[in-house]
């Protein structure tokens, strides 16, 4: 029998970050210009700012958003670092594979011309 330890981890903070079709799209707000305010980011969404700023701590939870004081605002800013590292250990590994089997098949291919 096979026992999964069930404890939180970074990785589990980022997938549970990510699941979120509003926090997806204010990964894709600062990825186009970092640095914005809240105010700058619930503009363009139809919640309150306080839902806004729900979303933003589950982001900033993962590490998926970092933010600095600057006077009385806050900026926020992309932190691609845990994505990242999600796409090396959950992505690449299973394409790997898949990649190799297509250059080995267009190599294959392309020396029976």
């Amino acid at each position: 029998m096979v026992t999964y330890d069930h404890r939180v981890t970074d990785d589990d903070l980022v997938f549970k970050a990510l699941a979120d079709a509003t926090r997806r799209h204010l990964l894709d707000r600062l990825f186009e210009r970092d640095g914005r305010t809240l105010t700058e980011l619930e503009s363009e969404l139809e919640m309150t700012r306080f839902g806004v700023m729900k979303h933003l701590r589950v982001l900033e939870d993962a590490g998926l958003v970092v933010t600095r004081r600057q006077g009385r605002e806050k900026l926020h800013f992309l932190n691609p670092v845990p994505i990242r590292l999600i796409h090396d250990r959950w992505i690449d590994k299973y394409a790997e594979r898949r990649v190799s089997a297509l250059s080995e098949l267009k190599t294959r291919l392309e020396g029976r011309r």
